[in-house]
């Protein structure tokens, strides 16, 4: 199956049309419209900086559905100890450079500065947001992605401590839940997403439950409802034995 070269005006392909490993399309540029008309349509960038802008829609595709984050007893028991301290949008830029930089990703990683750029100016806008988890003032482990609508699409994590990036998506999870989201996209599987709860299903069923997460009001896109400051309830709401 072809990849579809983008044209100059902002448009995808089916994502349908995506080849047997989900690669849809090569081309265009990181401005917000295009990377939030590509996230309403299912599609997220993903190459490495040293190759054209690529485009995927995988089949299947990873989601974590929020009530169904899975906590084992050793994660809860970090939980119960208070060792970390959770907080949402109080440092997106640090978040992601954490993301790009930690562990082998300091050899080399997809998160290059114009993808820094782009989801920064998505987080100024109000639709990419972090979630950080701090050992004292030390920013240890966190998550970012983007929020339309009731979904949220998760785009990379770190973890500088044992836990603090499975902490970060619990807090999140519990979080979105409370929001009334109805889903986490994973986008691909790892047993370690699987480790936590999440699933994979048909790329045909994650598109209908995009469509459901409205996303859009009338013509726009809608920006997620989304947390700010320090979560205080976290290690007590979703701590279980």
């Amino acid at each position: 199956m072809s990849v579809f070269v983008l044209p100059e005006q902002l448009a995808f392909p089916a994502p349908k049309l995506a080849d047997d490993n989900g690669l849809l399309a090569v081309g265009g540029d990181l401005s917000p419209e295009r990377l939030l008309l590509a996230y309403s349509c299912g599609i997220f960038p993903w190459n490495h900086p040293d190759d054209p802008l690529l485009w995927w829609s995988p089949d299947p595709r990873c989601v974590l559905f929020p009530d169904q984050i899975h906590v084992s007893r050793s994660l809860a028991k970090t939980l119960r100890s208070n060792r970390f301290r959770i907080s949402y949008n109080q440092a997106f830029e640090l978040c992601m450079e954490g993301c790009s930089s930690a562990g082998q990703r300091a050899q080399g990683t997809w998160i290059s500065p114009q993808i820094k750029d782009a989801y920064a100016q998505l987080h100024r806008l109000g639709f990419a947001h972090s979630v950080e988890c701090w050992e004292k003032d030390q920013l240890v482990g966190g998550l970012y992605g983007i929020a339309l609508g009731r979904y949220f699409c998760g785009e990379s994590m770190f973890h500088l401590r044992p836990d603090a990036s499975k902490t970060a998506l619990v807090a999140l999870a519990q979080q979105l839940d409370q929001r009334g989201y109805q889903m986490i996209d994973c986008q691909l599987p790892t047993a370690h997403l699987h480790s936590l709860g999440a699933c994979d299903i048909p790329r045909e069923q994650f598109l209908e439950r995009l469509q459901q997460c409205g996303i859009w009001h009338e013509d726009q896109f809608r920006a997620g409802d989304f947390p700010t400051g320090d979560d205080t309830e976290i290690t007590r709401a979703n701590a279980c034995a």
